[in-house]
């Protein structure tokens, strides 16, 4: 099976490494391919970034490509210079050397739980490729808020490497989000299904008005307020999956 692996926390991530190793010990034909740049946030967002210039996909530019070696990693990579679900939507047309048959997207760092996913751009690249008919995985990191502190990618990918072996074995579409818990051992880490909890760890809220500017702050939420969703049950020290829905109509 050929794999894209992608983020939205750029090409240097050490996540982006990890998983890309998940998926060649897991015997897959693994190509590279994440922005240039950072992206956390861009959603779906297909955007081409050229410069400081931002432009739509559908416009007359050009989405802009660089080869890369990526420490330790036998495997055809790229920087592009593109939010994570163009770069989805791209390889799936065949832009980095065939069609992928899975995309795994992260590991991110920073959980992605909740209703709050819909903004993620690890989750935003995993959806496009289930939109495709390709399936996918999303996979982030439980660090917290916090700058500092060990980040303990090898238990994330400990976990993805389970999730993976889910995935490969789902009807063709479907998309997985996977929540790993910061700490140092993966052994007897338990990995439970959840529903996604109404909003996510933190809410974007406007805090003032002044003149032409719009003031933002964060506020966190109590995973206590969400009992037995994605979000409680990261809290409580479990690794969590959700099948996550790409976009459907409502049927009555």
């Amino acid at each position: 099976m050929r794999a894209l692996i992608t983020n939205d926390d750029g090409i240097d991530s050490p996540g982006l490494l990890a998983l890309a190793r998940v998926a060649i010990e897991a015997g897959m034909d693994v190509v590279v391919a994440a922005p240039a740049h950072e992206h956390s946030g861009a959603s779906a967002s297909i955007i081409a970034t050229q410069g400081a210039a931002v432009t739509a996909a559908g416009g007359k530019g050009t989405v802009r490509s660089e080869r890369r070696a990526l420490p330790g990693l036998d495997a055809d990579a790229y920087a592009v210079h593109a939010a994570p679900a163009l770069i989805t939507l791209l390889a799936l047309h065949g832009s980095f050397g065939g069609a992928p048959d899975v995309v795994l997207s992260g590991i991110n760092r920073g959980a992605n739980v909740g209703g709050a996913i819909m903004h993620s751009g690890t989750v935003g690249a995993a959806l496009t490729a289930g939109q495709g008919g390709v399936r996918s995985l999303a996979v982030s990191l439980h660090v917290g808020l916090a700058e500092d502190g060990e980040q303990h990618w090898a238990t994330a990918a400990a976990l993805s490497a389970r999730a993976l072996a889910r995935l490969v074995g789902e009807p063709a579409g479907t998309v997985l989000n996977l929540n790993v818990p910061n700490v140092a051992d993966a052994t007897g880490l338990e990995l439970v299904e959840a529903p996604l909890a109404r909003f996510g760890i933190v809410q974007t809220t406007l805090t003032e008005v002044a003149g032409d500017e719009v003031r933002l702050s964060i506020r966190e939420h109590s995973a206590a307020d969400a009992p037995g969703s994605d979000m409680e049950r990261l809290a409580s020290g479990f690794a969590t999956i959700t099948v996550v829905q790409t976009i459907a109509e409502r049927r009555a």
